[in-house]
């Protein structure tokens, strides 16, 4: 059902074309340092656990986290919204380099791997699918790893992909409680990147209902149809090659906070990585053959119509002629005044273009 609301939205000519989506896309300056609201809530919960015992604490400060930086245990500080004070004053105690600092509070920056001054640092994006709007949304994640913690800054606080994380953190058995910060790095980059695959999932079932409806009948809608996900997939394309770069670079790094042990944890991340990118490749050939498809229905219904008129015309080129030749200025044609030649001539242009049909129809041009 289409809603007042909805309606009202194609008033604005930008919405109308997707022009709107396509500035969202593609004008991101890097050199231009972009103004990001502070939050207006800030939710920072400590996970400290060992293979003991777990402990989760909500904060009501983010300050409150300095003590979790000596402890034994291993320590998950995950900040939900994102405030300039809060994030300096964190990464200051923790000794996250300003560099970072600047990443962190970042817009729209390319997702990347960094290892500076004891700090293992990744960047990169959460994708979520809005069923509504039919666009991909992201949400910028930034991972500073230490030596026993391992803070995470996110930017929106009612979502993540986190929760089966959570729920294994509270298993007295799970082998993430058994192994050290590390292993946890990968838990998270690990569901980071498995919900690519559902997020690519449901554009796999938009591009193949799309499919369906330009082979059966393509109209100025399914062009539209077309171009929209099109964007959806440079969104998607543009996130997800970067997370491969970033997986590659902590495989190769020889910093002391990762375990060789884990090495083939991040192996197998980016294994997952590899197949995404290539599927989203696989997704951006679709796209660009259903899009010929489009062209190729409408050349060929161009073609047929074109192929009607010019047979209408043939069968209608006798009974032109025939009547122009009766139609002269002359004072003697033959069975001009002849009292059947009216049906003479009727018949002449209804059985010439009968003739013709059945010659069309023997050499099978139409």
């Amino acid at each position: 059902m289409v809603t007042p609301k909805k309606m009202l939205r194609y008033l604005y000519l930008p919405n109308l074309f997707g022009t709107q989506r396509t500035k969202e896309i593609l004008h991101v300056n890097p050199t231009i340092i972009p103004q990001r609201e502070e939050a207006q809530s800030v939710r920072t919960v400590v996970y400290s656990y060992d293979a003991a015992a777990i402990e989760e604490i909500e904060l009501s400060k983010a300050e409150n986290c300095f003590d979790y930086k000596d402890r034994n245990k291993i320590n998950w500080i995950n900040i939900d919204g994102l405030r300039k004070t809060d994030i300096e004053n964190v990464s200051n105690h923790f000794g996250i380099h300003a560099l970072l600092v600047e990443d962190i509070l970042s817009m729209n920056q390319r997702p990347k791997m960094d290892e500076v001054e004891g700090i293992l640092f990744c960047l990169m994006n959460m994708l979520y699918y809005n069923d509504k709007q039919e666009q991909l949304e992201q949400e910028q994640i930034s991972i500073a790893m230490g030596k026993n913690f391992v803070i995470s800054f996110q930017e929106d606080a009612s979502r993540d992909v986190f929760n089966p994380l959570r729920a294994r953190l509270k298993m007295s058995n799970s082998k993430i409680r058994q192994r050290s910060a590390d292993y946890l790095c990968y838990s998270m980059l690990d569901l980071i990147v498995d919900n690519y695959f559902v997020v690519m999932e449901k554009l796999g079932d938009r591009i193949e209902a799309l499919e369906e409806e330009v082979v059966r009948s393509s109209n100025t809608r399914s062009l539209a149809r077309i171009n929209q996900l099109r964007k959806e997939l440079i969104v998607l394309k543009r996130n997800i090659a970067p997370v491969r770069d970033l997986v590659s670079g902590i495989i190769r790094s020889e910093s002391d906070l990762l375990d060789d042990r884990t090495t083939k944890y991040f192996k197998d991340v980016y294994d997952h990585i590899v197949q995404a990118y290539d599927l989203s490749e696989n997704y951006r050939d679709m796209m660009i053959s259903m899009q010929d498809v489009y062209l190729n229905n409408v050349n060929l219904k161009t073609n047929e119509v074109m192929k009607v008129m010019a047979i209408v015309t043939c069968l209608l080129a006798p009974a032109t002629v025939i009547g122009g030749i009766f139609g002269m200025n002359f004072e003697s044609i033959p069975y001009l005044h002849n009292q059947y030649g009216f049906w003479i001539a009727v018949t002449i242009m209804l059985i010439i273009p009968i003739w013709m049909i059945s010659v069309f129809k023997r050499r099978g041009w139409f």
